[in-house]
């Protein structure tokens, strides 16, 4: 199989499985069903979250049908590719703890993109867009403890410098050192 065929099946792999972190992360924090993005990404997750939940149980507002569905998602991708290189079958079980790492680094970037999201949209007036709206309910939750230690200075809100501070952090210094452990 070609290079650039492999890229494409990661590139629809990873999209489709951030779309299903989005999901989670809509229903954890009880974002606005009725927002047309929220909709969507509802519609297109559906297929594969749905018959999941008869496996897996909603604890709360956390969906483990929908946490399942995007580890599975990220996993097939590495299932294609073991079984096109002929890898060993023992690689499976590990393949799925990358795959679930995977995911938290997914994470990561929706949250950084998100306080980016919310922070240029402040800038040029644009906060009471649907879109936005939606994606500061995602946000919110990260950047309560950061907004309650850091006060805003007069117009000047710091909080999200920090915490994307502290995101790259994490990105940068302490994911190589989970990484490693694979």
């Amino acid at each position: 199989m070609s290079v650039g065929l492999i890229n494409i099946i990661r590139l629809l792999v990873d999209i489709y499985a951030t779309v299903l972190l989005v999901r989670l992360l809509l229903q954890l924090v009880q974002a606005d069903f009725f927002n047309p993005l929220s909709q969507t990404i509802f519609k297109v997750t559906a297929p594969i979250v749905e018959p999941l939940h008869k496996i897996f149980p909603t604890i709360g507002r956390f969906n483990t049908a929908t946490l399942a569905a995007a580890i599975l998602t990220k996993w097939s991708f590495y299932l294609i590719i073991l079984s096109l290189d002929s890898g060993s079958p023992s690689q499976i079980a590990l393949y799925l703890a990358v795959a679930a790492f995977s995911l938290f680094e997914t994470l990561i970037e929706i949250y950084f993109y998100g306080i980016l999201i919310i922070a240029i949209s402040s800038w040029i007036g644009t906060t009471s867009h649907p879109t936005v709206r939606l994606v500061n309910q995602i946000i919110d939750p990260y950047m309560k403890p950061f907004r309650k230690i850091i006060p805003p200075l007069g117009m000047i809100d710091l909080s999200p410098m920090v915490a994307i501070f502290t995101l790259i952090f994490i990105r940068g210094q302490l994911l190589p050192v989970m990484n490693s452990l694979f």
